[in-house]
């Protein structure tokens, strides 16, 4: 579920100081806008984001950029972002399909997916963030063995992804269909919505994908 409109959210998050305004203007300088050499990892659709603020603070030799399209519940994240005194994150308000226009080819070492849009109707099936056509954008932008790691609670949209992601020419690393019970627990950080999901006692499924070694990109 979307937060509704927040008046005055767009104009809030081109003033702030943690938002890249002019994204496609750093492809291929991303480490130069960090300061370092250290891998960078992004999260696709990162909501109120207390996933990848997280990471940033487990990981502070790992640059982190989290990207949201809605404006109301970016601005959500940029509040809790303003508490914190971290030097390793970014914020992005872009749509993921303009992804390879944002980052230079192998700039990217890992995507996080959490809780996608299901978009559960077939005539909708492209805009899966799991679809063939994102993970050939991810294949753009990821180092050869890049990694895309994916959480979701709704059992149509992990089978679909089982199956699109191998045809999309990617190898499935490892995979769950309850998470919080499984190896792959380990060092589990958790989404909202995953909280919100574990404490109703509701299943998690997650899959590891790879990119395989010598995939060209498209």
């Amino acid at each position: 579920m979307r937060l509704r409109h927040i008046r005055g959210a767009e104009e809030k998050i081109a003033q702030s100081p943690y938002v890249i305004q002019d994204p496609e203007g750093e492809r291929g300088h991303w480490n130069q806008r960090f300061g370092n050499a250290h891998p960078i990892e992004i999260e696709v659709g990162m909501g109120k984001g207390r996933f990848i603020m997280e990471l940033a603070k487990r990981y502070p030799d790992r640059n982190f950029i989290g990207i949201e399209r809605y404006s109301s519940v970016l601005l959500r994240g940029l509040e809790k972002r303003e508490q914190l005194e971290l030097s390793n994150i970014w914020f992005l308000c872009v749509d993921a399909k303009d992804l390879a226009e944002i980052f230079e080819a192998g700039e990217i070492s890992k995507i996080y997916l959490n809780f996608s849009d299901p978009w559960p109707k077939d005539r909708h099936a492209k805009r899966r963030l799991t679809s063939p056509e994102f993970m050939g954008i991810y294949r753009q932008i990821l180092i050869e063995g890049g990694i895309v790691e994916f959480k979701t609670d709704n059992r149509e949209l992990f089978q679909y992804s089982l199956e699109s992601i191998p045809v999309s020419g990617w190898e499935i690393a490892s995979q769950t269909y309850d998470l919080h019970h499984s190896p792959l627990a380990e060092g589990n950080v958790m989404t909202e919505y995953e909280a919100k999901f574990a404490a109703e006692g509701k299943p998690i499924c997650k899959l590891v994908a790879q990119k395989p070694k010598g995939m060209q990109a498209e």
